[in-house]
């Protein structure tokens, strides 16, 4: 309907392109953003997204070719981010609030997409297109220079954070000096952790399900639900919006419970993994057997997305449980691996639907959805943790631990 003649597949590619420079920098962005400043490695990823949405529509008109390479662009300054921001709230999340803060911070994705979508569908029924890129593109270059007046790496390099506060954050998440020598990542401790792979394989099967709703949905919604491009900018947006909302209340909840001794983190974590994963699966498999009932299909697709929202508090949460001195490092672990979906999904969606935008066609990617959301919880939940590992472990407290067993024994061969 738009001015490319551009099919299924060029689509696909077209937007999984995006995660081939994605799936790139996640661990390096990590690790930069621990041992530099995760202020300026999220600051300047964010930026270079910004450049490129800016370029987009002049690119479009040259070669699909041409954008494909910007969106490359695009995912190596977006694949920073997540590990850089999980930097930022290792330092500045206390344990007993860590559910609510990572979860608020990540739910603002959320809310971009609920304000994105309509805006978007307005924009570009109001003044084209091409006005989508620009506006929004100008609106983040002004969150740019905001992010770099108010936003700094830790409780310590802030100016206006009273004392009190800084001692209560710093102390309750074991900050130390702030100057001293980072620690070294135990590659291999990370590798055999299974705590670790249970966040990998929940993050992965996850993210499937969360591209196919987040670059899928408005598909599905138009050509199998038949809503105009008005009706779906503005309908796709509401399933976000209960997405944003669960999101916050849920996190919330799991925040008391934790404080109330009520929850362990393990079992917190567990919990929220299962409510985004299950849920969301059972309504995308239905979704395809309700038939001509669009107003039921969109119930089922808004409460698939609201759940999802459980990851904040769950597996995206757990990096920061696990080792907080290696937040950015296992984010950018987890999220490399949860990168391959964002390739497949609009490959595989766009294989599927070639000329063949049929219910039958939506419910085979919904049943495969399905499954892979199961194997994603079933593992998490055999293998997740909410506890500190021990190679996490400052070695300045394993030294003292040693040597405090040391004297013991001393003492005791003594008596």
């Amino acid at each position: 309907d738009g001015p490319f003649v551009w099919d299924e597949n060029i689509q696909g590619v077209v937007l999984a392109s995006y995660f081939y420079g994605y799936i790139l920098t996640q661990v390096g962005g990590g690790w930069v953003a621990e041992k530099m400043s995760a202020k300026h490695v999220f600051g300047v990823g964010a930026l270079l997204n910004v450049v490129c949405t800016m370029l987009t529509p002049v690119a479009a008109k040259g070669s699909y070719m041409i954008v494909i390479a910007l969106r490359v662009l695009m995912g190596i300054g977006g694949g920073v981010t997540l590990p850089a921001m999980h930097v930022l709230v290792a330092k500045w999340a206390p344990p007993a609030e860590r559910s609510k803060i990572a979860s608020t911070v990540y739910a603002g994705m959320t809310l971009g997409t609920l304000v994105t979508m309509p805006f978007s569908g307005l924009l570009a029924a109001e003044l084209g297109w091409e006005s989508i890129f620009y506006v929004q593109g100008g609106l983040c270059l002004l969150w740019y220079i905001l992010w770099l007046i108010f936003v700094f790496d830790s409780p310590a390099q802030h100016p206006r954070v009273s004392r009190a506060e800084r001692q209560m954050i710093e102390t309750s998440i074991g900050g130390g000096n702030a100057n001293a020598p980072k620690p070294s990542v135990p590659w291999k401790s990370v590798w055999t952790s299974m705590p670790v792979w249970a966040i990998i394989v929940a993050h992965t099967c996850s993210n499937w399900g969360w591209y196919m709703l987040l670059v899928k949905l408005p598909t599905y919604m138009r050509y199998i639900l038949k809503f105009d491009i008005k009706s779906n900018a503005g309908l796709s947006a509401v399933p976000f919006l209960c997405m944003w909302i669960f999101t916050m209340l849920f996190a919330n909840l799991l925040d008391f419970l934790l404080s109330r001794n009520i929850l362990t983190t393990t079992v917190a974590r567990k919990i929220a993994t299962s409510v985004a994963s299950m849920p969301p699966a059972v309504c995308l498999l239905l979704v395809t057997y309700v038939g001509c009932n669009t107003e039921l299909a969109v119930v089922l697709l808004t409460l698939g997305t609201m759940f999802v929202g459980g990851m904040y508090s769950g597996f995206l949460a757990n990096h920061i449980d696990i080792a907080p001195p290696f937040a950015g490092t296992l984010m950018g672990i987890t999220n490399t691996f949860a990168t391959i979906p964002g390739i497949l999904v609009p490959s595989i969606v766009g294989f599927i639907t070639h000329n063949n935008q049929t219910v039958e066609a939506w419910r085979l990617i919904f049943i495969i959805t399905f499954v892979i959301f199961s194997i994603g919880f079933l593992f998490y939940a055999i293998f997740g943790s909410g506890e500190l590992q021990e190679w996490a472990k400052p070695k300045t407290e394993d030294k003292n631990n040693g040597e405090h067993r040391l004297l013991e024994k001393n003492e005791s061969n003594k008596a």
